[in-house]
């Protein structure tokens, strides 16, 4: 069996996403706490691993990998179990669309809203206007999303993806928000995020909080 570690903490939303990832796969991994919210990813030693001081960072038997986005689709090919990448082309762009999205316009979004009301300190103190434009925001990327998810239960398809493994942990956050109605009250959400709340690996992976 290879030997994976992952180097972030669990409240990263990202290094979330590689854990229900692996979650899925049912593989067993090291995992090394590294806390965004006390800058630990900042410190000499983890900015060796990526030079960015980003989590998460994965080491699978010495092959270092940075970035989710490079992360996840690595995993997903080279480890045994179910595959989390739709196997036709049309799907397939819907997933990296969905990834690409939540990458670029959904994570400033959503985690505006989410770090407003619980890490205020952590983006700077609260802002009235940015938290009013975060919302705006995070509804047209959720709308957007449901657009591409059309009919289908997850964002590309039938069953779940990567990009829903991109997707959820951010939503989880906002959801323990006064704004999460605000956000969540688009054309299509609610069912898909009733469908990933009941995921097993939705769930065993919740960061603890408090």
């Amino acid at each position: 069996m290879s030997r994976i570690i992952l180097y972030g903490f669990d409240g990263s939303t990202y290094v979330r996403t590689v854990r229900m990832l692996l979650a899925e796969k049912k593989v067993p991994y090291e995992q090394v706490p590294v806390h965004v919210l006390k800058r630990e990813p900042h410190h000499p030693e983890h900015l060796v691993r990526h030079p960015f001081g980003k989590v998460p960072v994965v080491d699978y038997d010495g092959f270092r990998i940075i970035e989710t986005s490079a992360i996840a689709p690595f995993l997903d090919e080279v480890l045994p179990g179910p595959s989390f990448t739709p196997d036709n082309p049309r799907d397939r762009a819907r997933m990296h669309m969905a990834m690409g999205i939540v990458d670029s316009y959904g994570y400033p979004a959503l985690i505006g809203v989410a770090g407003f009301h619980l890490f205020p300190d952590f983006i700077g103190g609260p802002n009235e206007e940015a938290r009013r434009q975060s919302i705006a925001k995070s509804r047209l990327v959720l709308t957007e999303l449901m657009k591409l998810r059309g009919k289908d239960a997850f964002l590309a398809g039938a069953q779940p993806s990567l990009g829903d493994f991109y997707l959820a942990p951010i939503c989880f956050y906002v959801g323990l928000t006064p704004d999460a109605a605000e956000v969540f009250g688009v054309e299509g959400f609610a069912a898909w995020w009733e469908r990933m709340q009941a995921l097993p690996s939705y769930q065993a992976t919740a960061p603890q909080l408090g």
